[in-house]
């Protein structure tokens, strides 16, 4: 159900994953996705279903904060072969520029590969890739809400 102003509500975490899976139908190969929300707000359930939705193994999906990156192994839509995830939360704040550590310029160059990045706070505002999904999660009661949009288009995944 798409909550007013165009934020799905998930009741569970199921429910998050079911939505990561619902995603993956409408990526292609050198996206880019921005996650943002408070801590244990389920953006590496997200992930878990896209990388489902992708044709991957959820199992292997672990939120990568302490090493910063992880790569999963996929078989999705338009040739996508890998997911790159990244976490950039320990790098918040931090005086340079954590895309460059990580490589960031060397995944979104990747042309079978979609990249999630979580806590994306100090990437620059744009240009980092040509199309660019904000996901953002939200506490809303016992469950979460997800707003969806492709730059300043709303993703049609989620549209009323």
């Amino acid at each position: 159900m798409v909550t007013a102003g165009g934020w799905l509500f998930l009741p569970d975490p199921e429910a998050t994953e079911l939505a990561g899976e619902r995603l993956a139908s409408e990526l292609r190969p050198g996206d880019l996705l921005l996650l943002e929300g408070p801590l244990g707000a389920g953006k590496t359930t997200l992930i878990r279903g896209l990388v489902r939705g992708l044709g991957g193994d959820p199992g292997e999906v672990c939120s990568p904060t302490f090493i910063l990156r992880e790569t999963y192994a996929v078989a999705g839509p338009g040739g996508i072969r890998r997911l790159h995830h990244l976490d950039l939360y320990r790098l918040r704040g931090k005086k340079q520029s954590p895309w460059h550590e990580l490589g960031l310029d060397e995944l979104l160059d990747d042309p079978a590969a979609v990249t999630a990045v979580e806590w994306p706070d100090d990437l620059p505002p744009a240009g980092l890739a040509p199309r660019v999904l904000h996901l953002r999660l939200r506490w809303q009661g016992e469950g979460r809400e997800l707003e969806a949009q492709w730059e300043t288009v709303p993703c049609p995944s989620f549209s009323a």
